[in-house]
């Protein structure tokens, strides 16, 4: 969990997000309390609910991007849902606990990715010695096959030993731990002896493959590596909505079964992607599974963060009148139960959501926030209302964020070695333009300035490969000789802008 001051995360969320500063403190403040409940006494730890959110305004005013740098910066699980895209139980669709079955999966990765990061060390050099074996064995001669004849005679033999094979079985008595055959599955007999190990190499021999590895002499080389067979040609299995969890417990179970467990398959790799799968291999084995399901599931019950947007597309009070929106209250009395805390199964093992933080937004144009049921409007007592966007608004936008439009764009266009600039009145211009585009059509925020730049930098951009100049000057008056004809057409700048 993130030990950041409320002051540092508002100030971190500034170099990405312009303006908001109510939500940004709301969501700060959120944050912070994550980690002063871990410092009070166990007794009244677990009587501290969350704070949830509320976070009311129109689309491509930051709701979104502020959820998505938080989960950056908490270092926490986090998933980010559409409200909109969960049902009530009995109709077709995702079920709402599916929302924390994919907080505990990326639980799961965030510790999964830690574990790697601590044995990375221990990986790469247990992954160097089994490549440096490797390229030692590529020159040892093959062990000779037997030949086909002696193949049949001993096929034979096992025949005539064992009787008549029963009809869709394979006789294999003649081979080490004899057994029979079903399609997949071996019956009967024991284990198949090890293989004989080949000699070893000299310890010279191996030091001298090693230097020249680490030299990178065999980067342009290859070697054969066996790695795990992830498919599964017997059965396919095509999940639909709200059936996840099963179709990865039914491939789960079929991937123990004897014949589907451990299969792999030969691939011809290059030195340096050997090199990357065999140390993903030993990390694998280095790290616990057990340990990381634990924890996973502590970090999700504990600081788990659920961002839920478009909720107020499933506002709404119950009608007598039947359609589409049927479900709307059915699906707010689901959500109901998972935000004020109940316990949901997963597949590892029970996880209760008293403590997940939930940040819900929603444009709220036609419901509003009162037309959410009570208990559940309750469940969210912060609610921040965020600002629409003006035109020094979008000044900023275009030249603050270090993810600034215009840097991207310069970043784009300098890949054909042309330096792309853009002037202060060019940048007053473009906002300036946006925020006129709100104002005629739909107010779609910091949205307005993709299409704005696209239609702006659309000859540029198609003519780039074979222009000559080094340098492009977008000005005030480049501006409006590109804009102005589109805007000036009511029709053109609805579709266009």
């Amino acid at each position: 969990m993130s030990q950041f001051t409320p002051r540092e995360i508002v100030s971190e969320l500034d170099r990405f997000i312009i303006g908001q500063n109510k939500a940004k403190r709301a969501v700060a403040v959120a944050l912070r309390n994550r980690w002063r409940r871990q410092q009070v006494s166990p007794d009244l730890r677990d009587e501290i609910a969350p704070k949830n959110i509320i976070m009311i305004g129109p689309t491509g005013v930051g709701k979104t991007e502020i959820a998505r740098r938080l989960a950056k910066l908490a270092r926490a699980p986090f998933v980010k849902v559409e409200a909109s895209k969960f049902t009530e139980v009995g109709y077709v669709g995702r079920d709402v606990e599916a929302m924390i079955r994919d907080l505990v999966e990326s639980a799961i990765q965030l510790v999964q990715k830690e574990e790697v990061e601590s044995v990375k060390m221990r990986a790469s050099e247990l992954a160097e010695e089994r490549l440096v074996q490797l390229l030692a064995d590529r020159d040892r001669p093959r062990e000779p096959k037997s030949s086909p004849s002696t193949d049949q005679s001993a096929s034979s033999a096992s025949m005539s030993t064992n009787g008549p094979v029963p009809t869709g079985t394979i006789s294999v008595g003649s081979m080490p731990g004899a057994g029979q055959v079903f399609g997949p599955f071996v019956i009967g007999g024991n284990a198949p002896e090890p293989p004989a190990q080949s000699p070893e190499h000299s310890p010279e021999k191996l030091e001298d493959i090693r230097k020249r590895l680490r030299a990178g002499e065999f980067d342009d080389e290859t070697v054969d590596l066996d790695v795990a067979d992830q498919s599964n040609p017997f059965m396919t299995i095509f999940g639909q909505h709200g059936m996840e969890e099963m179709e990865v417990n039914l491939r789960e179970m079929m991937s123990q079964l004897p014949g589907f467990r451990g299969k792999t398959k030969r691939r011809v790799l290059k030195v340096p992607e050997a090199r990357e799968v065999l140390e993903d291999q030993e990390a694998k084995k280095l790290v616990d599974g057990d340990r990381v399901q634990r924890e996973a599931i502590k970090r999700t019950e504990q600081s788990g963060i659920v961002f839920l947007d478009e909720i107020d597309k499933v506002a709404g009070r119950q009608s007598t009148v039947s359609g589409p929106d049927v479900s709307r209250e059915g699906v707010q009395r689901d959500l109901l139960p998972i935000v004020e805390g109940s316990t949901v199964s997963t597949k590892y093992g029970p996880v209760k959501t008293d403590h997940i933080l939930f940040i819900a937004a929603g444009a709220f144009h036609v419901a509003a926030v009162s037309d959410m049921i009570p208990e559940l409007q309750g469940r969210f007592p912060i609610r921040v209302e965020l600002d629409s966007l003006k035109s020094e608004d979008f000044v900023r936008i275009l030249t603050e964020p270090q993810t600034a439009l215009t840097k991207q764009y310069h970043a784009l266009i300098k890949t054909e070695g042309i330096e792309l600039v853009f002037k202060e009145d060019a940048i007053q211009e473009i906002a300036s333009y946006a925020a006129d585009a709100n104002r005629r059509a739909e107010n779609i925020g910091a949205r307005r300035l993709h299409t704005i730049l696209e239609a702006l930098l659309e000859e540029i951009a198609f003519t780039a490969p074979e222009r000559s100049e080094s340098q492009i000057d977008i000005d005030a008056e480049y501006v409006k000789r590109t804009l102005e004809p589109i805007l000036s057409n009511e029709d053109l700048a609805r579709y266009v802008l």
